[in-house]
């Protein structure tokens, strides 16, 4: 317990799924969260529950596709909190799925708009707060589809969470010296909205289940213990890692 006491912390995409599983446990950790998704009354119900369980958080609602935004969140970190030391920037999007000749231009871009490009924002705006903070933690929110495992009809998906991968590494050698590690993770299935939307028959559920190793899809709070791990100083010497938190799926052929 208590990894994270004194550090201020931005968890996006946290109205639901793996990013509202992490709000809390960071704020179960100690942590002071500002968290941030569309939906506003949802990250107010998330809010009102951070704080009946004893831990502090505000919430600012908007888009992440936005610099407007990206910006608004770190400056709120910095006004209700006075610093920042974490970002899981975890925003994202299944896409448009389908055969990859019918994906349209709008919906490709649109989730490299949501997947990628709002995460490069976020760090954008990040990594100067951390920097005057003298460092801190980024973790971006891959996935093991276009890594280590594909599916027909997920180009969308794939192609913009392979690209953070990339991302993370870039910034992992650009601000390493400066104290600033990066790090992207890959979960297997979870079940979230997000996994019920994409597998919404119990054939489709059983087909997932099987790709993994341990036979089963994980909780968000699995993930969400893997991401504190990369925001805590327990991976104090942790940069630049695409880590699968995959339940096996990636070494699975049976």
């Amino acid at each position: 317990m208590n990894r994270l006491t004194g550090k201020v912390a931005i968890v996006t995409g946290a109205s639901a799924g793996i990013g509202r599983a992490t709000a809390k446990l960071f704020a179960a950790e100690g942590a002071k969260v500002v968290v941030a998704a569309r939906r506003a009354a949802e990250l107010e119900t998330l809010v009102a529950e951070i704080k009946a369980d004893g831990g502090e958080a505000v919430y600012l609602a908007g888009d992440v596709q936005s610099e407007e935004y990206a910006k608004a969140v770190v400056a709120l970190a910095i006004e209700k909190f006075g610093c920042l030391d974490v970002a899981y920037n975890n925003a994202g999007t299944l896409g448009e799925m389908g055969p990859s000749t019918s994906v349209s231009v709008e919906g490709f871009n649109n989730a490299l708009a949501i997947n990628l490009t709002s995460a490069f924002l976020g760090a954008k705006h990040q990594i100067p707060a951390m920097l005057a903070n003298g460092g801190g933690s980024i973790i971006f929110t891959s996935t093991f589809v276009g890594y280590s495992f594909a599916f027909p009809g997920t180009a969308s998906y794939a192609a913009s969470k392979a690209g953070l991968i990339g991302l993370t590494q870039a910034l992992a050698a650009e601000y390493g010296a400066q104290d600033i590690r990066v790090n992207a993770v890959l979960p297997g299935a979870v079940d979230t909205p997000m996994y019920r939307d994409m597998n919404d028959t119990a054939e489709s559920q059983a087909f997932i289940t099987n790709l993994h190793a341990l036979k089963r899809v994980a909780t968000p709070e699995e993930l969400a213990r893997s991401v504190l791990y990369l925001a805590s100083d327990d991976s104090s010497f942790v940069t630049g890692t695409a880590s699968l938190v995959d339940g096996g799926a990636s070494i699975t052929r049976t």
